[in-house]
């Protein structure tokens, strides 16, 4: 598919030369800084040495007081504490957080007092759930921790209240129009918190909850340092944003990760097929060590099929266990979990491929509303970004659910709020919920067609410029070759970790031509060396990921224009820089 390819504006020369010097570092480089919002040398030293003392104190959360304070109560008390979280990898994680930190502080006999419960996808759905609450009370709990979840559910925690079950939520989605009525709700995006940063994962809040316990009670630092590898995998997999608090504890929740990895989490590495010995040398952090893209990758997706296919029971028992062996035994059922999902969603996506290219109404949509009742619940949100990549339309992908309705999800492009679509619709559906890229609804059958034209109709009347149906890649600034050093790429590593606020950087580069030995690879990458024709320059190897389309473009001779990010990468023990190719075409 044809991309837009839109180029930032530069940062002014004379202010880009200045902090170049100041900071002793490469001009593009010093353009990207600037480019980013980073003006100033303190800010820099910050960027560049992420420091855990910068946390912010989390008794600034609303509610955090309480919180504290009804938690400490239930230890004392020894009163039966429930561990509630979502099923996604950021519930999951969230749930093992609090749990390893209970246990460590009960100590040897906290299966009297802990237990963590995950709710079925597909018998219960998302959030607290009245089968939840049951067991809770059945159980004799008196404190339910919701994690992940519970800011907009009202009914579940007075239902909880009716039966003396006392809630602390902590959660970092959007509030309703009125809180729950909980002991304490923890939730920085809540009205009139004053917490300065916003953009926490749900581990993230949980993860705030036990830091401030520690503080209360003059407790280790260590008890809240060593979860950071939880809220790191959270960060990465629920695609928050990596910048202010969450790049520090992403920073450091990466080096524990590296070098000191719980057992679960090792596990899950060696099943995704990654090749690392630990511990590695102080050199080698961010240098073909675990990553935020590994995380997103390969560690999210496996602790996430769990809940997609059987429960996500599964994915916290892994990241609690200190066993080895049993560990091991975990991670290959996940991961059995995992090859299953990926067969379902490939056999999906294909289908729903093959239903929009055999039907000619789709030409003249602007949206993809699919149904089929056979489609796995939980992997129809996987579907609909694969088609929302194909297509580049917003897409709702639907299914049938175990309670006779028909649920979705939803999944959106840059140029279109789809929440505000399904709520134009909202007439027509049972529940829905979500933001502007992605949401979930359910309906009745009978008004499926109702819904797919009204849909459709808001989506025609929002979308009017035909060039926003064409997918944009935003580009950082144009870059020589020549300026691809080793000191070049020593120096961008310290930009990581990457992701949401400070994505890996795209270069651009004009009027290149290839070596003259560009070949396929794994049947639809494209493997080269790229140069300029008139100016010196070493070849340098690069990397087309999927782009089997461009090949005639790179091998007929003619210069060509490539979207790129610089990486490094190891074979056989070797380490070299290599461009990752993100789009090419011909020059003008």
């Amino acid at each position: 598919m044809e991309k837009r390819w839109i180029l930032n504006a530069a940062p002014d020369e004379s202010e880009v030369e200045s902090f170049s010097k100041l900071l002793s570092i490469e001009k593009p480089l010093a353009s990207l800084l600037i480019s980013r919002g980073i003006r100033t040398l303190e800010d820099a030293e910050l960027f560049f040495n992420p420091d855990i003392s910068k946390l912010h104190d989390p008794f600034l959360m609303k509610d955090m007081d309480k919180a504290v304070d009804r938690l400490s109560r239930a230890i004392i008390n020894n009163e039966k504490i429930l561990i509630y979280g979502d099923y996604d990898v950021d519930g999951t994680s969230a749930v093992a957080l609090v749990y390893s930190f209970l246990k460590e502080i009960i100590g040897a006999d906290y299966k009297n007092y802990i237990e963590y419960y995950i709710p079925d996808r597909y018998l219960e759905g998302y959030g607290i759930s009245d089968q939840g609450i049951e067991y809770c009370h059945a159980n004799d709990f008196t404190l339910l921790i919701s994690l992940d979840c519970g800011i907009k559910a009202n009914d579940k925690v007075a239902f909880a209240n009716s039966y003396g079950i006392d809630v602390i939520i902590c959660d970092h989605h959007l509030e309703g129009d009125e809180l729950p009525d909980a002991v304490a709700v923890l939730d920085p995006k809540r009205s009139g918190c004053p917490y300065p940063y916003k953009e926490l994962s749900g581990c993230g809040v949980g993860f705030k909850l036990i830091q401030g316990y520690c503080k209360k009670f003059n407790l280790p630092d260590q008890l809240w340092l060593s979860k950071l590898d939880l809220v790191a995998i959270s960060i990465a997999s629920d695609i928050v944003a990596i910048t202010g608090e969450n790049r520090i504890l992403a920073y450091f929740g990466l080096i524990i990760i590296n070098r000191f990895p719980r057992v679960g989490i090792k596990s899950i590495i060696e099943q995704s097929g990654i090749k690392i010995h630990y511990p590695p040398s102080e050199q080698t952090i961010f240098n073909r060590v675990i990553s935020i893209t590994d995380l997103v990758f390969n560690v999210g997706p496996r602790i996430n099929a769990a809940g997609r296919i059987n429960t996500g029971r599964e994915s916290v028992k892994l990241l609690i266990c200190d066993d080895e062996d049993k560990s091991m035994e975990i991670g290959k059922n996940i991961n059995s979990h995992n090859d299953t999902r990926r067969d379902l969603d490939k056999k999906a996506t294909s289908e729903a491929v093959n239903e929009i290219l055999s039907n000619d109404d789709y030409r003249d949509r602007k949206s993809i509303v699919l149904y089929n009742p056979t489609w796995n619940k939980g992997i129809i949100g996987i579907v609909a970004s694969r088609i929302v990549e194909e297509f580049y339309r917003p897409t709702i992908i639907l299914t049938k659910s175990t309670d006779g309705l028909i649920t979705g999800s939803a999944r959106s492009i840059k140029e279109f709020n789809i929440y505000n679509g399904i709520d134009y619709c909202a007439d027509l559906l049972e529940h829905f919920g979500g933001h502007n890229y992605a949401a979930g609804l359910s309906l009745k059958e009978e008004n499926l067609q109702a819904f797919i034209d009204k849909f459709e109709q808001f989506v025609s009347e929002q979308i009017q410029d035909e060039a926003a149906l064409i997918p944009e890649i935003d580009v950082d600034m144009e870059l020589d070759l020549t300026d691809i050093t080793s000191r070049f790429m020593e120096n961008l590593k310290r930009f990581a970790p990457f992701g949401p606020g400070n994505m890996a950087p795209v270069f651009l580069s004009r009027r290149l031509v290839e070596e003259g030995n560009a070949r396929i690879v794994g049947e639809k990458h494209i493997k080269m060396r790229v140069c300029y024709r008139n100016k010196y320059c070493r070849p340098i190897d690069a990397i087309a990921f999927n782009q089997k389309e461009n090949f005639d473009k790179v091998t007929s001779g003619e210069d060509f224009d490539m979207l790129y990010h610089v990486e490094e990468n190891t074979w056989n023990n070797v380490t070299s820089i290599q461009l990752n190719v993100k789009d090419i075409k011909c020059s003008d």
